[in-house]
């Protein structure tokens, strides 16, 4: 099971976390694959919330489309296209390039089962 942590954390905070990270793979004790986003703006975090529910439609009812995506969740397209890159910026999901009735769509997927928020200050 994959779990992706979602994180609010400065700049620096983030550099440290990388370096200690370099510095464990490096040393080879890396243990488990680790999936996190860290926000340091609060702007795109309070997006990736407001959004959240797309990436749950996507996790249960597994759309074969962005369109299909926008139509179950009773949303216009346009919008849809734009939260779903915004996903795709974070890391958050993937897009899949598939044919679908003959038509070259984008597929939605989430890789991950859970996702966590670290929200320690």
């Amino acid at each position: 099971m994959k779990t992706l942590i979602i994180s609010i954390k400065s700049a620096s905070e983030t550099v440290k976390d990388f370096e200690r990270a370099l510095t464990r793979a490096r040393a080879g004790r890396i243990k488990k694959t680790h999936y996190e986003i860290g926000f340091d703006d609060r702007k795109d975090f309070e997006k990736f919330v407001r959004h959240l529910s797309v990436l749950s439609t996507i996790l249960t009812l597994k759309p074969k489309s962005v369109y299909e995506l926008a139509k179950l969740s009773q949303m216009d397209v346009s919008n849809m296209n734009k939260i779903v890159l915004f996903f795709e910026e974070m890391g958050a999901l993937r897009l899949k390039n598939c044919t679908v009735n003959g038509r070259k769509v984008k597929q939605p997927i989430v890789d991950y089962d859970r996702i966590e928020f670290d929200l320690a200050a």
